[in-house]
């Protein structure tokens, strides 16, 4: 994987995950273990298993392995590991940056940004995405032509809560079911993973940025997508949800002339890095 921070200092690692990913997506024995473990199913039992007091076991290694600083998060003792991945960080740890003009991330995560063209396709590396596709609704597709998408993808190290990007109005989620692969872009080399995993997605009304789609992508072993609210006014900043159980992605959709994206957001994402960002940080700012 290739990463970069905001002050330009890259790093390149592919962890005992990616190795393992790129094993199981690449070979015919792999790809046939692959079918059994996307199915939801699977990742509801992981959930339960994951649920339960027994699992508390894991977490002393995976915050080691991680070098996760739980002084950060709210508390320090969990019932079980999820409990611990679902870990609340103190307020002070996260800044929101309330500039009305500002774009800010809604999670931490590894973020790439792709040009929507003119037929409403994008390329997340060599795989081709469609809007239409991606949402199942081709009159709230032609809505993005021309816009942005961006995709937050989170690891298993990351925040896994998000929040709303601008004060504004959102309308009620719909769901998609699907799959739930990997969105380790190992699995993206070879599936179009976004268009065929659950996800949930609802529009952002947003006083300052247009009307931003706001869309939860499901993983391997994240049976469980937890969005608050429906249709129901909201604030910068708030707290739209959480993950379950591992990685996964927020994918923005912005409307074209709407947002001018960071240049070196774009940069790094033209030479194939993706920027590392945090909940609240700047990532754009509003064109005028």
């Amino acid at each position: 994987m290739r990463y970069i921070d905001r002050l330009g200092k890259t790093s390149e690692k592919d962890s005992f995950q990616d190795k393992f990913l790129k094993a199981l997506y690449t070979n015919l024995v792999g790809r046939a273990l692959v079918k059994l473990l996307v199915n939801p199913i699977v990742s509801q039992l992981g959930g339960r298993l994951l649920s339960s007091s027994a699992s508390k076991i894991l977490i002393k290694q995976f915050v080691k392995s991680n070098n996760i600083d739980l002084s950060k998060y709210e508390k320090q003792k969990f019932d079980s590991y999820n409990d611990f991945f679902i870990r609340k960080i103190k307020k002070n740890e996260r800044i929101v940056n309330m500039n009305c003009n500002v774009l800010i991330s809604p999670c931490d995560s590894k973020l790439s940004v792709y040009k929507i063209d003119e037929n409403r396709h994008f390329f997340i590396k060599n795989t081709l995405y469609s809007t239409k596709t991606l949402l199942r609704d081709a009159k709230l597709a032609n809505k993005f032509q021309g816009g942005y998408a961006m995709v937050f993808r989170l690891t298993v190290d990351d925040y896994h809560r998000y929040c709303y990007i601008d004060n504004g109005i959102k309308t009620n989620n719909r769901f998609i079911q699907g799959v739930l692969h990997t969105v380790n872009p190992i699995a993206n080399d070879i599936l179009p993973i976004y268009k065929e995993n659950s996800r949930a997605y609802s529009i952002l009304q947003s006083d300052n940025f247009g009307d931003v789609l706001m869309m939860e992508v499901g993983a391997l072993m994240v049976g469980k997508i937890v969005n608050y609210h429906q249709s129901r006014g909201v604030k910068k900043g708030q707290e739209k949800g959480r993950f379950e159980f591992g990685g996964s992605t927020v994918i923005l959709l912005i409307e074209k002339d709407k947002v001018i994206i960071d240049q070196d957001i774009l940069d790094n994402t033209q030479n194939e890095y993706e920027t590392i960002v945090k909940m609240g940080e700047k990532i754009g700012s509003k064109e005028i």
